[in-house]
């Protein structure tokens, strides 16, 4: 079993994390710039041992696919044909952005650094829809 990654795709910055070897944790890896992503993710996945690509599905409160989808399901579609050995699946990543933001208050980030690093929601998101994968998975 190889480990898993999960993307927060946004339009500007995308938030990765990643699986321990076991898939049982998540940790949060990095944040890109969306335009390098496919780039970092082609070094990334063979040199890591991933071959399970996790993308947090934005749906509406109803679970339907939100505004947002539009341009996910491009990535998700190139990402499937550039790396065809590695399973792509989608999760629902409603809520993860508040989560994110009130796990890192609650974990003492200082407001400063909290708006220096704008990358910092995206990476705790990435890491908050894997963990929400391995879980449904039992993976625990």
């Amino acid at each position: 079993m190889g480990r898993i990654l999960s993307v927060d795709y946004g339009r500007k910055r995308t938030g990765l994390a990643v699986s321990d070897p076991l898939g049982i944790i998540a940790g949060a890896l990095d944040t890109v710039p969306t335009h390098t992503l496919m780039d970092f993710l082609k070094k990334y996945v063979p040199q890591n041992g991933v071959d399970t690509i996790v993308v947090g599905m934005p749906r509406q409160m109803d679970g339907s696919p939100s505004e947002s989808y539009a341009y996910i399901r491009p990535f998700v579609r190139r990402l499937a044909e550039e790396m065809p050995q590695v399973k792509v699946e989608m999760f629902d990543e409603r809520f993860t952005s508040r989560m994110a933001m009130q796990a890192i208050i609650a974990g003492g980030v200082p407001k400063g650094r909290r708006r220096e690093d704008k990358g910092l929601v995206d990476r705790v998101s990435a890491a908050i829809i894997l963990q929400g994968y391995l879980d449904s998975k039992g993976s625990l």
